[in-house]
């Protein structure tokens, strides 16, 4: 199946061998993978900071980067969650823009959700053996919907044991500008779930945002904490970064 890479520029920026790794577990799962060059920011830390207008040009330019001939793969729920919830709302005067995201929207899918839910995926021949414990982001969970998808890959890792912790659909904290605006408790939150995280006794933290991993891996590295946060896609790999 060909395929259309949708790499946030958060990953682009501060975890390119994660995108390599998506690249990795797409040809693996069958695919043939597209890249645009001229792809950029989709725009959701500008709307998250009340920037909507400059949101719109994003959006615009997002839209004229990618089309509905393939499917578009993202190793990010909130990037495509962002898409694909917030687009009509920033674009709802551009009739053109609109018609546009109703073509896309159908075929634009979170890495798990599509390795699992269109192209069905029943196993995965790659050894990883380590404890893991996984951490529901918030906007992958309660705004893309996604839960149960990332678990079933994880599991398929032969070798792999998953530890579910205490509270794993609790906030890490990030929330994009929030952890710059609202310190005190972004590393509250943060110290909570890495706390769970190390009850476990597991060796890898594993989310399907780097976002949030970046958060974490803050507080683990600062602390020297015996754990590390990876990217589903760095797992599922079976290369660790």
């Amino acid at each position: 199946m060909d395929v259309q890479l949708f790499i946030p520029c958060f990953i682009d920026q501060f975890y390119p061998r994660t995108a390599f790794n998506v690249i990795k577990v797409l040809e693996m799962a069958g695919c043939t993978v597209h890249y645009n060059p001229d792809q950029t920011c989709c725009g959701q830390p500008v709307y998250n900071s009340g920037y909507w207008k400059e949101a719109a040009k994003l959006a615009g330019k997002f839209l004229h980067d990618f089309n509905n001939t393939m499917p578009i793969v993202s190793p990010s729920a909130s990037c495509t969650g962002f898409v694909k919830f917030h687009y009509p709302k920033i674009l709802k005067d551009n009739s053109e823009l609109l018609a546009r995201h109703a073509g896309i929207y159908p075929k634009l899918y979170e890495l798990s959700d599509f390795l699992v839910n269109v192209l069905k995926v029943q196993s995965w021949d790659v050894e990883f053996k380590h404890k893991v414990t996984y951490h529901d982001s918030c906007s992958a969970l309660r705004e893309y919907g996604i839960k149960e998808e990332p678990r079933k890959l994880l599991r398929m890792l032969k070798g792999l044991e998953l530890i579910e912790m205490n509270e794993p659909d609790t906030c890490c904290g990030f929330g994009g500008t929030f952890a710059v605006k609202h310190t005190a408790i972004s590393t509250a939150l943060v110290e909570k779930k890495v706390q769970d995280a190390l009850q476990t006794g597991a060796d890898y933290i594993v989310s399907t945002e780097s976002s949030c991993l970046m958060n974490i891996n803050g507080y683990i590295r600062k602390h020297k904490l015996p754990v590390k946060g990876i990217h589903l896609a760095d797992a599922l790999s079976g290369t660790i970064i």
